[in-house]
């Protein structure tokens, strides 16, 4: 097949048509207009570039639908090219998306932009949010503040920042009431809150679920709570084994209560046992922990003030 044929081959199937035959799902509640989220049990794909690029968030392994198949199926190229020309014309089920694209912001540079925005305040619609939507308790959110780790984000959405070792800003974890993503032109490295000299590093999926943790934790004086943004980059994991290599310390896998949150924890258990630090893994009673701070809420509503 030649070079043009290839391309128009490529072109005329999208990587979501590889996925869904394959069986794999799509995650909605995790998936953006610029990146959807496709599960099959503990394998993860995120689609990318309006459907013709992909990578795997728990690996270095990324590419286009050639590749994809090859990644799946573990088959020669002959026998990539016969399986996606067979998926011409087929209709994928991915999502319609209703809310506007971002436009691109390219004159600043991610530090930049982040200093540019406001940190939140009492009554401030990011303020409301993480409050009232998604209950974090008002001390939660004030230390958050304290520790310059939260932004203003468009429509009442908050930005919670992501730094490496030297403290520059890579990017920013973006959640509000009717959007989910991450810095466009950003770098996930680690969300921090807590004690930077902390050593039990508590390591969750999600800012507000670091957040949720410290809050059902009390804000331990001995941690720090973490998130990794979703995904696993490497300079994610150049990150935790720096914070792992110091004397005493505790790595705690924080992820969620599913089958994605036991790949964290393994790849966490795999860096302490090469580390030789201590290693735990604790997990919400629901799928996260905000779920969990939530229903916490939730129960001691109902039972009333202490007699």
């Amino acid at each position: 097949m030649e070079k043009r044929e290839l391309e128009e081959l490529r072109d005329r199937v999208p990587c979501a048509a590889v996925l869904e035959r394959a069986n794999f799902a799509i995650d909605l509640k995790q998936s953006t207009r610029r990146a959807v989220k496709y599960r099959r049990g503990a394998e993860i794909v995120i689609v990318i570039h309006e459907g013709r690029g992909w990578f795997d968030p728990l690996s270095d392994a990324k590419g286009d639908v050639f590749s994809l198949v090859e990644h799946l199926e573990r088959v020669s190229f002959v026998e990539v090219l016969d399986h996606v020309a067979s998926l011409v014309g087929f209709v994928s089920n991915a999502p319609a998306w209703t809310r506007p694209a971002r436009a691109i912001e390219t004159p600043a540079s991610t530090p930049e932009r982040w200093v540019k925005r406001r940190k939140p305040w009492p009554g401030s619609m990011t303020w409301r949010y993480l409050r009232d939507d998604r209950h974090l308790p008002e001390a939660v959110i004030r230390t958050a503040i304290h520790l310059d780790v939260l932004r203003e984000g468009p429509l009442g959405s908050m930005w919670a920042v992501h730094r490496n070792g030297e403290g520059r800003v890579t990017g920013w974890e973006e959640r509000g009431p009717e959007w989910r993503g991450f810095s466009a032109g950003g770098a996930k490295v680690l969300f921090r809150y807590g004690h930077s000299d902390a050593l039990r590093l508590c390591v969750t999926e999600a800012a507000i679920d670091a957040m949720s943790l410290a809050a059902l934790e009390g804000a331990r004086r001995d941690s720090l709570y973490l998130s990794t943004g979703g995904g696993w980059a490497p300079a994610t994991d150049a990150a935790i084994w720096l914070l792992a290599a110091r004397q005493g310390v505790l790595l705690v896998a924080a992820a969620d209560n599913n089958a994605q949150g036991d790949v964290y924890a393994e790849r966490l258990k795999a860096i302490a046992a090469e580390m030789g630090c201590d290693f735990e893994r604790v997990r919400p009673d629901r799928e996260d922990w905000n779920e969990d701070l939530r229903a916490q809420l939730r129960a001691n509503a109902r039972s009333g003030p202490m007699s």
